[in-house]
């Protein structure tokens, strides 16, 4: 069998694919160009299309491709998923359940969740979410939650440091639960291949 081509491994350990979803205009795209790009634009049009931007960080020593899409037709193969309002907006907060459900129905059952209030910069008179109603919800589900400013970058590598860590770890106890089914699998077949080839001589040699 011929060998993997040297680098379809070398560049990263993990590939993760991560989902920003939430209501339009709540700063998904500006979250994700911040974390990206390092950039912030207040001008920014209403996703249109498919996107997705990459960045490869280094968590534990092990190089992790992130690939974060902002667009909720994505859900199926998401491993991550962070549910953004906006905190100024709480039409936004209020929606957010009703993202769970999607994700619910449309998603794999071990995605890791997320909650995000965006805008955390904005002035404390327009906020209309407080900090302890996102705390609240978050416990209720019983995911992690964060405020954020794509503006000023408060907590924006935290959010996405914090689910690819969790999604690692995850991924990691699957491979280390699936290594010994797969060992026994191996066996099993062997001891056939051995039976069939022990059979044949039996065959062939009378």
């Amino acid at each position: 069998m011929a060998a993997p081509p040297a680098r379809a491994r070398a560049d990263y350990d993990y590939l993760i694919k991560l989902l920003l979803i939430g209501d339009s205009g709540v700063g998904k795209s500006c979250l994700l160009l911040r974390f990206s790009d390092g950039s912030f634009t207040t001008s920014f049009i209403t996703t249109i299309g498919i996107d997705f931007k990459i960045r490869t960080i280094e968590l534990d020593g092990k190089r992790i491709k992130l690939q974060i899409w902002d667009t909720a037709a994505y859900y199926r193969g998401a491993m991550g998923i962070l549910l953004v309002y906006d905190v100024t907006d709480e039409s936004s907060f209020n929606n957010i359940r009703n993202w769970i459900r999607n994700i619910e129905q449309h998603a794999s059952d071990n995605v890791n969740k997320v909650l995000v209030g965006n805008k955390a910069d904005m002035d404390e008179s327009k906020r209309a979410v407080p900090t302890s109603k996102g705390q609240a919800l978050a416990d209720e589900y019983g995911i992690k939650f964060f405020e954020t400013s794509a503006k000023t970058n408060l907590n924006v590598e935290e959010v996405f440091f914090s689910i690819a860590r969790d999604i690692k770890q995850r991924l990691t106890e699957s491979d280390n639960k699936a290594e010994p089914t797969a060992l026994k699998i191996n066996q099993q077949d062997a001891a056939a291949s051995v039976d069939q080839a022990a059979q044949k001589s039996g065959c062939c040699g009378g």
